[in-house]
């Protein structure tokens, strides 16, 4: 059961040793709570009843933040695995909305089937699958292609079928089940629904809100253990995305806005094409930017110059590497 981006096979490209600076930015893990609730992000175990924004808006009061964002709207009845992005890490939101989810659903056939006839009906929806959203939703009512990476059977009982599902981002789990239904000649309906995987986020990494509030008391008193563990660095946020290395003197000209040539890459990741999205890291692995590829792994490996990279959307701050590495002078 896997999605993806998790199936990838891939090596890594060197074009420099990849050395850095000590003295400029800091490894995601070694930040602390203050630099986290600004750079950070929480997987909440998100409850029944109150909106996204609502527990959104909970997050912002138990932590004292302006600032917070979510990623993956889910229904008030829906529970399970909320992204919620702190200060300056709600732009990276929109990464994860293209990853993929996974749910498991419990669903309610309006009348008695055989068992053979419901797992054969399951196989039919593995793969791509056409889908129109349903009346209550964000999106425009059309027809639209979504895929289903696996989906597996839990437990039959009578009318009521337990079922995981790995899809597509913007799959309506809810359509599904009314689908279902009209391939077995009857009804169906989703009863219970539960999120447990967000791109890598999962739910044995949630925490529920009361946590988060013992976890913000407890650092209030001195202790940020269990808070530092609570909050993941942003780097969290792009895990399911292809990735390169920046040498130390090229983090700040992409964080003013320049596009990144070949001679500012130290590393990168072999299966990178014209057009991906990619990551772009520090060699200590500071998220710097997200942007476009103009060239595939292969000829930014091999290549002297060139743009490699346009687009970017910038998440680090400037001025935390230097414009220009000194040169160090031979005592």
């Amino acid at each position: 059961m896997e999605f993806p981006f998790e199936k990838r096979k891939f090596e890594i490209y060197k074009r420099t040793e990849g050395s850095t600076n000590s003295q400029y930015g800091k490894r995601p893990e070694d930040r602390s709570i203050e630099e986290l609730l600004n750079y950070g992000l929480i997987i909440l175990n998100k409850p029944q009843g109150p909106t996204s924004h609502q527990v959104t808006d909970t997050v912002k009061q138990i932590l004292h933040l302006e600032k917070a964002g979510h990623s993956g709207t889910l229904d008030p009845n829906v529970t399970g695995a909320l992204v919620i992005a702190l200060g300056k890490s709600t732009r990276v939101v929109e990464a994860l909305l293209k990853a993929g989810k996974e749910y498991v659903c419990l669903m309610h056939i309006h009348e008695p089937v055989e068992e053979k006839k419901i797992r054969d009906a399951f196989k039919d929806f593995l793969g791509k699958i056409q889908q129109m959203p349903p009346m209550k939703s964000a999106v425009k009512r059309q027809l639209r292609t979504r895929e289903i990476y696996y989906l597996d059977i839990l437990e039959i009982q009578g009318q009521d079928v337990l079922f995981r599902v790995g899809c597509q981002a913007g799959t309506y789990i809810r359509t599904i089940c009314v689908d279902m239904g009209r391939r077995l000649e009857t009804k169906a309906h989703m009863q219970e629904l539960v999120r447990t995987k967000v791109s890598t986020f999962t739910d044995q990494e949630w925490i529920s809100l009361h946590d988060l509030k013992d976890a913000w008391v407890a650092y209030e008193e001195g202790n940020d253990a269990v808070l530092k563990q609570i909050i993941h660095p942003i780097e969290r946020a792009v895990d399911h995305m292809k990735k390169l290395w920046l040498i130390d003197t090229a983090v700040d000209t992409i964080c003013h806005g320049a596009f990144l040539s070949v001679p500012g890459i130290a590393k990168l990741e072999s299966d990178i094409e014209l057009n991906d999205q990619v990551a772009l890291l520090t060699v200590k692995g500071e998220l710097v930017a997200i942007g476009t590829a103009k060239m595939n792994a292969q000829n930014m490996w091999k290549q002297q110059k060139g743009i490699a990279i346009v687009d970017n959307k910038v998440f680090m701050s400037r001025g935390i590497y230097p414009k220009f590495q000194k040169r160090e002078k031979n005592e």
